[in-house]
């Protein structure tokens, strides 16, 4: 008997420890979930933990808010540095500016950074739009204040341009990959939001891909979402959709990582009719998952989408890299930097943009040649 009463309080306190226990699990699991759909929706996204909501088919997330971000912004600032709405060009393509009045205008969004290629790049692309028509250049700065020198160029140029000065938030700048281009590609949806700009076509295009011009007369019939194949992607060397019949049914790509959207930046572009039936469209600060969150706060399906490039069987964007250096410095003392030679000039310029510095200490001896023969710049600039 004393055994069974042994046997039975060991039992009766197992089954106590256990009740302690589920009551503590229950308690524990109560408490994670209060907290997740205690943090609004903007949080969680921007974390990367995902909106919530339901009602969501196999491939779509109409209803679903995953992120309303813009309106309650997190350590974010936006500048708008300077714009020009009137298009300076008079001719596009051989014809008068004035000839192209009817067709819908292209928000051709591109992120950037400071660095020694910025200038150059955008240099570059700049003379590719200079023959789009009808198109409004967002450039979106990764800084925190306007660049008086990059206001200089894109006015230049004469294509109607907005420069906005929206710098990473630093708690972000952290993150190992850094979301790079995000609070850029975000401050243009929230340039478009304030406008209530709901006619046009919005493309995100990078600084550093190849564009040929064939893409912008595909994108500009965009009726609610346009897909079509990037070149130079990871491992396949493309990323792109799988068209049968001429309708989308899957993606190529070599990373999938779970995304629903496997596509790049570069490879979709978004009327804005459709889009404005999306209060809550952005992009999360989550590295690899931008494109695939950013088209599931539009509601896409698969059926809504509408392949170009000959059902996308051409390559009309690539994700080119130019390779990268740091900003060079050349030991040019200060003095021989005045007004004696254009030299002073010139690496002031080059300064601002990033590309080289004089140094009265620092890096390899200027060396000037003449006759073919190499001197120290102080011989030729004294």
């Amino acid at each position: 008997m004393a055994l069974l009463r042994g046997s039975s309080g060991v039992v009766g306190s197992r089954r106590r420890c256990l009740r302690t226990a589920g009551l503590f699990g229950g308690a524990l699991i109560f408490l994670i979930a209060l907290c997740y759909f205690t943090l609004n929706t903007d949080t969680r996204l921007a974390l990367g933990l995902g909106g919530g909501g339901g009602g969501a088919t196999d491939d779509s997330d109409e209803g679903i808010h995953l992120d309303g971000i813009l309106s309650r912004a997190l350590n974010e600032s936006l500048h708008l540095c300077s714009e020009g709405h009137l298009d300076q060009r008079l001719y596009v393509q051989d014809k008068p500016v004035a000839q192209y009045g009817h067709l819908p205008i292209i928000y051709f969004v591109t992120p950037t950074y400071p660095r020694r290629e910025q200038i150059p790049e955008l240099t570059r692309l700049a003379h590719t739009l200079l023959h789009v028509p009808r198109l409004h250049w967002l450039v979106a700065n990764d800084q925190e204040g306007c660049n008086t020198f990059m206001d200089g160029m894109l006015k230049r140029f004469g294509i109607p341009y907005t420069h906005l000065a929206s710098p990473m938030p630093s708690n972000f700048r952290k993150v190992k990959p850094a979301p790079r281009g995000v609070a850029n590609r975000r401050a243009a949806l929230q340039w478009l939001r304030q406008r209530n700009l709901t006619d046009g076509v919005l493309y995100f295009g990078d600084d550093d891909n190849t564009y040929d011009l064939g893409l912008f007369s595909e994108i500009r019939q965009t009726q609610r979402v346009s897909m079509f194949p990037v070149g130079f992607i990871a491992d396949y060397g493309v990323s792109g959709p799988v068209v049968r019949k001429g309708k989308v049914v899957a993606f190529l790509d070599s990373w999938l990582a779970g995304r629903r959207w496997p596509v790049d930046m570069a490879g979709f572009a978004v009327n804005l009719e459709y889009m404005a039936q999306f209060p809550n469209v952005n992009m999360p600060y989550k590295p690899g998952f931008e494109e695939d969150r950013f088209l599931r706060s539009i509601g896409l399906r698969l059926d809504l989408i509408e392949p170009r490039g000959k059902n996308c069987s051409q390559i009309l964007v690539w994700h080119t890299q130019t390779k990268s250096k740091k900003a060079a410095v050349v030991r040019l003392e200060s003095e021989y930097l005045d007004g004696r030679s254009n030299l002073g000039a010139l690496f002031r310029s080059l300064k601002i943009m990033g590309v080289a510095s004089a140094s009265d200490t620092e890096g390899p001896k200027a060396l000037i040649s003449k006759n073919g023969k190499a001197s120290d710049h102080a011989t030729i600039l004294s």
